[in-house]
This record gives C-alpha cells, structure tokens and sequence, in this order.
C-alpha cells in the first residue's frame, strides 16, 4: 500500500554496473509519490511501487536516457513470466551473424547494407535475406565454425536470463530470423529450451546461396509464440518477448511483456519497454527478480 492506495504500477531503473545513483532512485520516488524503493543490485537496479501511471514518464523517460540510465513504468500483476522468446542476432549475441559470414565470404559491406535496411523494416524480410544468402553461394561451410569461433560474441547477462528464468519454471525459446547453424550452437550453450531459425543449404561442403522454404521471419516468430503458449497450456500474456530488429515486432506486441533491447529506433518507437544502457539482465529486474536470486 502507498498511504490508501494499493500500488498498481512498478517503475524500474536499471543502469551499467555503478551508475545509479540512489539520490536519483529517490528523487524520482518523491516526485511520484511512489513507495518504499527496493534495490534488485546495489548501483544498478531498483524499483518502487506507484499508485497511477505517471502522465510525464516518457519525458522522464528521455531525460534519464542522457544519464545512461533506463526506466520502465509497467502494471505490477503478473510481472514474472513463464515462457521467454528470445531473438538472436544483435539480442543473445553481439552481432549479426549473416553479417560475419559476408565479411569471410568478401561481401560484407554489401550484406551488412542490405541487413541494416531489413532491421530498420525499410525492406521486406524475406526478400532481403534471400538477397543476402545469395552472395554466399560457394563460402565453405567451415566458415560457419569459423565465424562462431571467432567472430561471434555473446551479449552479457544471457546465461542469467535463462538460467534464472528455467530455475523458475519457465520455458526458453530462441526464436531467430538468422539460421539454424548459429541457433544450436548458442541454444547449447546457454541452456534454452528449443530454437527455431532458418537452414542454409549447402552441397559438396560448400553453401548453395539458398535457404530452405518455409522462411522463418516476422510472422513466424508470432506462430511460434502461439503454438509454444498453446503447447505449455498458458496465455500469450505469460510470455516475454525480447528483441531489436522489425521483425520482432510481431512477436514484442503479442506477448505480455515485449522488450525492445538496443533495439532499432522504428521498434523502441513500438514498444513501452526499452533497454538501452543495460545487459539482458535488465529482462530480470523488468520481473522484479533481485541479484541475488539470480541463477
């Protein structure tokens, strides 16, 4: 309770590692005549408890952007989700990974143009990435280990994303636009529960410049948030969704909680929760899971 009024709403600031400072955490608070504000980690993240919607927030929301730090204003009820849908490339890894095989493969100013435009939503998904497969016909398929070894990074925080979130019981999905060859590899290692993702064909140890029919995209990402949700036997509204390109966007507005991370300006646009400055721990403490709990 906040006085006489049962607290609706929960705002959230997460910063690097460091730079949250708690007179900001409390200036905010008093300014929202919020609650009692509760530190999910020291320096980096905490919420408070709020009668109403703040009519400001998104003013407030691009004042605390110049300080490095993000803020969401979300409902309270039913903030811990039980089914994570996760997009890969540039949201569980660093990079795009059909980027990195066009830079081995030589072509990679051209691909990296062409993915620029389909994650901005300038270009249709499917024809831009049937596009971009084609300049890799004849790259050996070596190279995708290659890359994977070399080129590929994970984004901080996404072990804890899926480890907590499992140890919680609820099931993880790496739902990508990129391909399958890339999805196993970095679903393995950091325990989801399935992946979906696209197949670069391929023959005589060498790529064909084709991708098997059909296309995993946009709309393929909400399917599988349908019939995943269907199959756990719970609502869409359980789900948590994160990703950065448009063809997330299907799949970030369906779910009961879309998280656009370092997300292409035309999907923050679209989403209520954005995270800028922050690892894919931030997803943790949108829940309202404290450090400590951490898996």
């Amino acid at each position: 309770m906040i006085g006489n009024l049962t607290a609706m709403f929960i705002c959230t600031l997460i910063a690097p590692p460091g730079a949250l400072e708690p007179a900001l955490v409390e200036s905010l608070r008093n300014a929202w005549g919020g609650g009692v504000a509760r530190w999910l980690s020291p320096g980096e993240a905490a919420e408070f408890p709020l009668p109403a919607m703040p009519e400001n927030r998104w003013a407030v929301w691009e004042d605390l952007q110049k300080l490095r730090v993000d803020m969401a204003v979300q409902p309270e009820k039913g903030r811990r989700k039980t089914l994570l849908l996760a997009d890969m490339d540039s949201t569980i890894t660093r990079q795009e990974c059909i980027d990195e095989l066009a830079e081995v493969a030589g072509v990679g100013e051209a691909v990296r143009a062409i993915t620029a435009r389909a994650m901005n939503g300038e270009l249709d998904f499917e024809g831009a990435l049937l596009e971009r497969v084609a300049l890799l016909k004849g790259l050996p398929e070596a190279a995708i280990d290659r890359v994977l070894a070399e080129r590929i990074t994970l984004m901080p925080g996404g072990r804890a994303l899926v480890s907590t979130m499992r140890a919680h019981g609820a099931y993880t999905a790496l739902v990508s636009g990129g391909f399958t060859a890339f999805t196993a590899r970095v679903a393995a290692d950091l325990g989801f529960d399935e992946h979906r993702a696209n197949t670069l064909l391929a023959g005589g140890g060498t790529l064909s410049g084709e991708v098997a029919r059909p296309i995993l995209g946009r709309e393929a990402k909400v399917a599988a948030l349908e019939e995943i949700a269907a199959r756990l036997g719970i609502a869409e509204a359980e789900a948590l969704a994160v990703g950065d390109g448009a063809n997330d966007l299907g799949m970030l507005g369906r779910a009961g909680m879309g998280v656009a991370l370092h997300a292409k300006p035309v999907v923050a646009a679209e989403c209520d929760l954005r995270v800028n400055f922050g690892d894919l721990t931030a997803l943790l403490y949108l829940q309202g899971y404290a450090s400590e709990e951490f898996a």
